[in-house]
Parts: C-alpha cells; sequence; structure tokens
C-alpha cells in the first residue's frame, strides 16, 4: 500500500511517498480505508521533530486528522462494523477520564504512524463513527482540531449562555470554537488581522469583531464590549506569546483563559499578579478523549454544524498542501483527497 513518511532523517526533504506492507485486523482491531485527510499546524512542525521525543522514531506516517472505512474486523470487535465511516481519534488510547503521559504519547501523526496511508489497523477503541449528514471532508477535520475547540467551549470551559467568549483569529481551532460558543449561546467576539475573514465570521455568527492590526490594543477596545460584564468569562487564546499580556487584561476576575496555540511563540512576560488578584483560571487544552469526541458529534448532529473547508490537494501533492497550509493566508480547513 502507498503511504508518506519520513525516513531516513527528520525534515521536510524527507518527507517522501512510499510503500508498506498492508496490515491484518488482529483480535479487538479494525482495517480501514482511508478516504480524506485535514492538515492541523502541529503536522507542519512534526517532520521537523519539533516536540523532541515525544515526535517518535522513524519512519513516521504524519498526520493526525483523517476519515474512512471499516473495510475489515478482527475478532471480538463490537463497536464499529464493515461499511462505517470513522475518524481515528487523535489519542488513540485516551478514551475517557484524566489525562496521562501513557494517554498523551497516544498521539497519531507523531508518535504514532498517522493517517498519510491507504489503509490503517487501529483499535475499535481508537474510532468514532461519522454522523451520515457530514460529508467525508468536513469529517475529516474533526479529530484534532474541532475537539480542542469542543473541550475548550465544552468539556472544560462548561459555556453557558449568555456568557462572554473572546477567540483569537480564524484558524481550524478558532472556527470550530466560534461555532461551538454560539451553540451555547454565547455572545463571541473575534479578532483577527483581516477585515476580509472578520467580514466572513460575522456572517457565522459573531457578534463583534476586532482588527488588531490596525488596533492593537485590542484589550483596550474590547472594554466597551464587556463593560456590564467587567471582561470576558472565556478568551480562546492561540496567539502565546504576543497575546496572553492583552488576554491577561481582558479577561474578567474569575474567568478561564483556556490556553491552546503558541502561534506567536513560546515565552511570557507578563505579571503573575492579575492571575492570583483577579482569581483568573489558565487551563491548557490538548485536544481532548474519544468520550469528549462522541459528545461534540452528537451536539453537532443535533444542530448540523458544518466545518469551513479550504482547499484541496491529492494524496501525492501532501508537500504542495503543507506549503498551503504555511502560508496561512486561506480560511478553511486544507484537505487531502485519497485516490487522487
Amino acid at each position: 500500500m502507498q503511504v508518506f513518511q519520513i525516513e531516513g532523517d527528520w525534515g521536510f526533504e524527507n518527507l517522501k511517498l512510499s510503500t508498506r506492507p498492508e496490515p491484518v485486523a488482529g483480535r479487538g482491531q479494525v482495517l480501514v480505508a482511508m478516504r480524506m485527510a485535514a492538515l492541523n499546524a502541529r503536522d507542519l512542525i512534526v517532520p521537523a521533530r519539533g516536540y523532541g521525543r515525544a515526535t517518535g522514531e522513524l519512519p513516521l506516517i504524519p498526520v493526525s486528522d483523517g476519515v474512512g472505512e471499516v473495510v475489515a474486523t478482527g475478532e471480538g470487535v463490537t463497536r464499529v462494523a464493515v461499511g462505517d465511516r470513522v475518524c481515528p481519534t487523535y489519542f488513540q488510547n485516551w478514551v475517557s477520564g484524566e489525562p496521562s503521559s501513557t494517554r498523551f504519547s497516544s498521539a497519531l501523526g507523531g508518535p504514532l504512524d498517522g493517517v498519510m496511508t491507504e489503509l490503517m489497523c487501529l483499535d475499535q477503541n481508537g474510532v468514532v463513527k461519522v454522523p451520515s449528514y457530514l460529508s467525508d471532508a468536513e469529517a475529516a477535520t474533526l479529530p484534532c482540531a474541532a475537539l480542542t475547540a469542543w473541550s475548550a467551549i465544552a468539556t472544560y470551559g462548561q459555556t453557558r449562555a449568555g456568557e462572554q467568549v473572546l477567540i483569537q483569529g480564524t484558524g481550524g481551532v478558532a472556527l470550530f470554537a466560534l461555532a461551538f460558543a454560539k451553540l451555547h449561546g454565547a455572545h463571541v467576539t473575534v479578532i483577527s488581522s483581516s477585515d476580509e475573514k472578520l467580514e466572513t465570521v460575522r456572517a457565522m455568527g459573531a457578534d463583534a469583531t476586532i482588527n488588531y492590526r490596525e488596533i492593537p490594543d485590542w484589550a483596550r477596545a474590547s472594554r466597551e464590549i464587556t463593560r456590564e460584564n467587567g471582561g470576558f468569562d472565556k478568551i480562546i487564546e492561540l496567539g502565546g506569546e504576543a497575546t496572553f499580556p492583552l488576554s491577561l487584561r481582558a479577561i474578567r476576575p474569575g474567568g478561564t483563559i483556556s490556553m491552546i496555540g503558541v502561534l506567536s511563540g513560546l515565552k511570557l512576560e507578563a505579571s503573575l499578579g492579575p492571575i492570583v488578584a483577579r482569581q483568573i483560571r489558565l487551563q491548557g487544552v490538548t485536544v481532548g478523549h474519544r468520550d469528549g469526541f462522541e459528545a461534540m458529534l452528537r451536539a453537532m448532529s443535533q444542530h448540523e454544524v458544518k466545518p469551513v473547508l479550504g482547499d484541496r490537494f491529492a494524496f501525492k501533492d501532501l508537500k504542495a498542501a503543507m506549503a498551503h497550509l504555511r502560508e496561512g493566508d486561506s480560511l478553511g480547513k486544507t484537505l487531502i483527497e485519497f485516490g487522487k
């Protein structure tokens, strides 16, 4: 079978189209013929071994998100059947409960082989059935970006109707967070450097927007939006180094900052005083567990939430798709279509 894998040494130049023997489903396992994959920012970091030892060993099949069809099952499989469409879960060993080092070490696309392969052999507990209303392209976007947003808004955030939520940017996690926050009845503010993208998110339901390129001090600018609340109840923090100090100023006393992304850098230069004095909660979010994934799918099905899709590339054009994602100018998830 055809695979894309990083082989020989780390680096994008060593990401190559290759072949591996076809796997066979053993007891409790399912064989999935992959149909579509979707890229995340993480997939640009893995080939350069950006996560150190946690990235895994070579050869490594990259990319965590995708959807396929179950084509064979091993003895004892009861969760799914041949013909079911399924998404592999991002963390293969995290079904429910609290995170742990063991559960965090079971991520697809590093350290475990990812979805850029024609066939995947997975434990039945590491897949979820896809709702029929979603296309393959839409379903492929869900395991990482959507579940991360759901964990921040619902699982950990427990967002309530009427709360005020600020979302940074218009990337994959941000757009899912907008959809899920609105689903929970929240008032949502989105910040971006693009007026065109802000116009799009307003059409998607954003209640307020701020162009942070035109107004760098968006924390000050947001005071009018949150005047009666004393700040945002929740902030989906995706920027990291450059945005966190502003998030501390924009969050209300007792509010929660969900730390997800570090797009502007890893180091923080911010006063810890406000966190203590204003009793601010800082919640790290790394995707989520399978039970959360299935809860998210139930909510999405109830309201027929649709992901925002971007450009599509053929399987053989994975590197071109990654280059496209790196440019970062487009809206919607970058997709890889198998069989083309």
